[in-house]
């Protein structure tokens, strides 16, 4: 109780500034609404600090494995630092430039307060899913059944493909790889190559739905492409998992290992939880299409909707003796030896234990590079980069199409997010066709390489020593195989979109 009145007091000063802010951000809304004036920074003593702060702090989150420091905390700091740069830079080309640094991290915290609470509802059902057993039932079908090896690298590859694009593909590769882990014990060549096929299926899913990537979901919010219009890319999203797919499978040994035993079943209200979470999907889209109101509403109300269920379960939860295993309300289990122990019995089920375990680094990641890029673009960055790729011939003479692919590469080795930010913050010319291409290529990219993808980078760390970067890399021509290959029979089947404009096809 003492920890818990201490943390509210710490927390305190935090709440009064966040409704400040709120109603800072209300009075200033018809200011923010203009035209900005935006100067040409970039060669100026302020731009150039402002990059070099950008690329430490990016250094560091590449090496987040090595270094063992989360990803979020030096592009928090950067981003500060950036915007003070932005203000002094502003400040210093006259008084009549004065504003233009709060106005424009004002639309940036807009950008980002949408994302992160449509991000924040989709973690809660996942993990509402996963405390209830979904997962850990799917997962004891599968090891439970006798599959041969190739049979199970073609299952969780498929199901991987099929889950990301409602899941995330993080939950969706980690699932996965823990049933490769359990039949496949002991066959460290199945372990591998299945891991790499499941980060490739997962990215593929992904790319094709708002919900499956971050990146796709940034699109879709930003009006640029209908939420049906995302289903042209179905194809060569299978295509580029497909190819190598087919390759890896013929390294899988022909054995059948032996079946373990798990009947694990899903809790009380776990089918109503995925019930739920695809009406809330339903619920984001019709909000977007038929009321034009921000998806994220509807993300919130079927938050809201779970919580009134996690409050039904609570309330009529069956009688269970005193031992059994409950988790505290700061989230540890009394039975650490349990691999449950984090779910909660009914009778103590508090929704809001379940919203805590949210990807937060990821969350506060999503922040610090929003507003990084933002205030790169402020100072004149991204002019100067689109400028670079889009206009005219494009980088390296090749052309929209060119700088669109070259996206994709760039995303196996710089985190997609940042780099598809920046992309919508140029907000090039381009047609419906190329904007699919881009979205395509920033969400499948990142299998080029485990570092590329945060389904990567993730079963590095549940697979360690078994699944590598360099195991991985071993397998990369096949994947770029299938990365070209979806960029193929995407400009094939949609050829016609190549030169539709996106007024004619998208609603806002």
């Amino acid at each position: 109780m003492k920890k818990n009145s201490l943390s509210f007091l710490l927390k305190l000063p935090l709440m009064l500034m966040g409704i400040l802010l709120m109603f800072g951000v209300s009075m200033s809304t018809a200011y923010a609404s203009g035209d900005v004036n935006l100067l040409d920074l970039t060669s100026s003593t302020y731009g150039i600090i402002a990059l070099v702060i950008f690329v430490l702090a990016y250094a560091l989150v590449i090496g987040e494995e090595a270094l063992h420091l989360r990803k979020s905390k030096p592009v928090l700091v950067a981003a500060g630092i950036i915007w003070i740069l932005v203000s002094l830079a502003y400040s210093s080309a006259g008084p009549e430039y004065n504003h233009v640094a709060e106005t424009m991290v004002r639309h940036n915290l807009l950008e980002f307060s949408e994302l992160f609470l449509f991000l924040l509802a989709a973690m809660t059902y996942i993990n509402a899913m996963e405390d209830r057993g979904v997962f850990n039932a799917l997962r004891g079908w599968l090891v439970s059944k006798g599959f041969s090896f190739k049979q199970i690298f073609w299952i969780t590859g498929v199901l991987a493909f099929c889950i990301s694009p409602i899941a995330d593909n993080l939950t969706t590769a980690l699932l996965m790889a823990a049933v490769v882990m359990a039949v496949g014990s002991g066959n460290m060549t199945f372990i591998a190559i299945s891991c790499i096929n499941i980060v490739v299926a997962a990215n593929a899913g992904g790319a094709f739905s708002p919900f499956g990537d971050i990146t796709t979901l940034m699109v879709w919010q930003k009006g640029i492409v209908h939420f049906t219009e995302f289903f042209n890319i179905f194809i060569p999203s299978v295509v580029n998992w497909l190819v190598p797919a087919v390759i890896m499978s013929m390294a899988i040994p022909n054995e059948k290992p032996e079946a373990v035993n798990d009947n694990t079943k899903i809790k009380r209200g776990g089918l109503i939880v995925v019930g739920l979470f695809l009406f809330t999907i339903a619920m984001a889209v019709s909000f977007h299409n038929f009321l034009h109101l921000p998806p994220v509403l509807g993300m919130m109300t079927g938050l809201g909707i779970l919580k009134l269920f996690a409050y039904y379960l609570k309330k009529t939860h069956p009688d269970m003796p005193d031992d059994v295993e409950v988790v505290t309300m700061d989230g540890i289990a009394n039975d650490d030896s349990n691999e449950d122990s984090h779910k909660s019995s009914d009778k103590h089920y508090d929704i809001f234990n379940i919203l805590a375990r949210a990807e937060w680094d990821t969350l506060m990641f999503f922040y610090g590079v929003i507003l990084c890029v933002g205030g790169l673009g402020t100072l004149g960055y991204l002019s100067l980069v689109s400028h670079a790729m889009y206009e005219g011939v494009g980088i390296m003479g090749t052309g929209t199409t060119g700088a669109n692919v070259l996206v994709g590469i760039l995303s196996a080795i710089v985190d997609n997010i940042p780099v598809m930010f920046a992309v919508l913050s140029m907000n090039p010319d381009m047609a419906l066709g190329q904007w699919l291409l881009v979205t395509l290529t920033a969400g499948v990219g990142g299998s080029l390489l485990s570092i590329g993808s945060a389904a990567g980078v993730a079963l590095m760390g549940q697979a360690r020593g078994v699944y590598t970067f360099f195991i991985h890399l071993k397998w990369t021509w096949a994947i770029a195989l299938g990365y070209i290959a979806s960029i193929w029979v995407h400009l094939w089947i949609n050829a016609e979109l190549m030169n539709t404009p996106i007024q004619t096809m998208s609603k806002m």
